[in-house]
């Protein structure tokens, strides 16, 4: 096979609480990596030479060293075999919107160029690569729902499921990570996440105040446009709503799929929307 094509999906954080700082810099987390159906698609094929082209400015501009490029290198340091690839992103999920689509093309990169050039790096060693990358890669090797603690990494796969359309909004603006984080107090969480397992939620609305997201406060005052969406959404309808990541999109979850369209459409014309309706009905 000489040319693959592989949807590169998103995420929302359902929860997310920042409990402790390591000694190693990085923060212990609990949270539920919600993977959703919103996707990148990245298309990789054989070729002389190594080339990344993208639909993306931003990631253009950044050539040398978006995560895509540093999965590329550190994939030929282990293997010692230059990749002679071209991949091409057509980017659909936000950038620097806490929805992990740098993560996930991440993720994408190892899995596909290990298979495609029959590299044969082991599972262990792949995900060892994800994690030098960044703490939710690992998810991204095989996204299905599960609690995370320690940076992200420890996964232990869950069944919860959001059965009722969920609108991500994102106002098109850039949170950095590192910034977020700096506005961080850590502290043990008032909700634990892994009650969810199993647990069949009918009205969201019940968890409003429980489930929290440790960055919303920061994010709040420093992008009151967040803020202020966040208040929107309810008072259009959603049942909750929460910042994913460390932001800077919402996702809020509906009664009904009309509900969530009618939201949608009142939302700004220049903010990215995306509907998850798992009943696939029409409207």
């Amino acid at each position: 096979m000489k040319k693959v094509t592989i949807k590169s999906q998103a995420k929302i954080n359902f929860g997310l609480n920042v409990v402790s700082k390591r000694e190693d810099n990085y923060h212990n987390l609990e949270t539920i990596f919600y993977p959703v159906s919103l996707s990148d698609i990245m298309i990789f094929e054989k070729s002389d030479n190594f080339y990344f082209e993208t639909d993306s400015e931003e990631l253009n501009a950044t050539i040398d060293s978006n995560l895509i490029s540093r999965a590329v290198r550190a994939l030929e340091q282990v293997s010692r075999k230059k990749m002679n690839i071209i991949i091409h992103l057509q980017k659909h999920i936000p950038i620097g919107a806490g929805l992990g689509g740098g993560s996930s093309n991440a993720a994408t990169t190892l899995l596909a160029l290990n298979e495609l050039l029959h590299l044969n790096i082991s599972n262990d060693k792949i995900r060892e690569l994800a994690l030098s990358l960044g703490s939710d890669v690992p998810f991204f090797l095989k996204p299905k729902t599960s609690y995370a603690e320690g940076r992200g990494e420890i996964l232990h796969r869950i069944h919860f499921e959001i059965q009722k359309p969920v609108l991500i909004v994102n106002p098109m603006i850039h949170i950095s990570s590192r910034w977020a984080y700096s506005k961080i107090t850590p502290k043990p969480s008032e909700f634990n996440l892994k009650t969810l397992d199993k647990n069949k939620i009918v009205n969201f609305s019940e968890l409003k105040g429980k489930v929290k997201n440790d960055f919303e406060e920061a994010v709040f005052i420093e992008y009151p446009e967040i803020a202020e969406l966040h208040g929107k959404l309810y008072e259009l309808g959603a049942e909750f709503v929460l910042l994913s990541g460390s932001g800077s999109s919402l996702f809020a979850i509906f009664p009904d799929i009309r509900s969530a369209h009618s939201a949608s459409m009142q939302m700004p014309e220049n903010y990215f929307k995306y509907i998850e309706n798992p009943e696939k009905e029409e409207f």
